[in-house]
């Protein structure tokens, strides 16, 4: 019989019957597609919400820079920081800004009052700089939560999808042996419904992947941002505070 004739009397010439596959796909099979979907529906997920996060940094670190630029006093610049929360920039200077307030605010006087604030004042930049780092550590791990859950989906979900192929094949190898036929008919639609796994893997696995470059791509920019930052804060304080 030609080729073409075998492919149209298959089972899967008319369609395939997603629920039943999922049905019939035993114990395995089901926990498979269960941990693909989820896996995908919560990559989606975070997505969304890392999209709209990191493009409300972006847009706020923009703001918070220019109105660093334009204004002459810190304590300003401090105000408008605190309208424009989700700018990683502006929670540096925040830390910065507030350590700075704690080293200045030493009291002035004689004897061994001032030398203490002498001192104080000796190794306020390097407490400025401490801050400084401390915040930029925590503002780039906050801008990386979740992001890692897409590097793990992207990675792990083909592998996922694999195993429930192998897995549905060998049941589907299993049946055409209890059956003793192996013509195309009765092989193709086992075989078809077993690599439905492997499409769901990879259909959980790419828009993480591609995701997960695009907002890695994101955070380095605004790390080179906080890092570009950090550094012109502490040239400025050194001028103006610690000559």
């Amino acid at each position: 019989m030609p080729l073409f004739e075998l492919l149209a009397q298959a089972p899967f010439a008319a369609g395939l019957n997603y629920l039943e596959i999922i049905t019939h796909s035993g114990p395995i099979g089901i926990f498979v597609l269960a941990l693909l979907l989820v896996a995908s529906v919560t990559s989606w997920a975070i997505i969304l919400i890392k999209y709209l996060h990191l493009r409300q940094a972006q847009q706020q670190s923009a703001q918070f820079l220019d109105a660093f630029w334009q204004s002459k006093r810190l304590d300003a610049i401090y105000q408008a920081a605190e309208k424009l929360s989700m700018s990683p920039v502006s929670q540096v200077f925040r830390a910065g800004y507030i350590e700075l307030s704690k080293v200045t605010s030493a009291p002035a006087g004689g004897g061994e009052v001032a030398g203490e604030a002498r001192n104080e004042l000796a190794g306020g930049i390097e407490n400025v700089e401490r801050a400084l780092r401390r915040a930029m550590v925590a503002e780039g791990t906050y801008l990386e939560s979740k992001v890692a859950f897409l590097a793990t989906t992207g990675s792990a979900a083909p592998f996922v999808g694999l195993f429930g192929t192998v897995w549905g094949i060998m049941g589907a190898f299993q049946d055409i042996y209890l059956q003793g036929n192996a013509n195309l008919a009765t092989v193709a639609k086992p075989i078809s419904e077993a690599l439905i796994a492997t499409a769901v893997g990879l259909f959980a696995a790419i828009p993480a992947v591609v995701a997960y470059n695009f907002f890695l791509s994101k955070i380095n920019v605004l790390r080179s941002e906080m890092e570009s930052f950090s550094s012109d804060f502490l040239n400025i304080v050194k001028r103006h505070f610690f000559k």
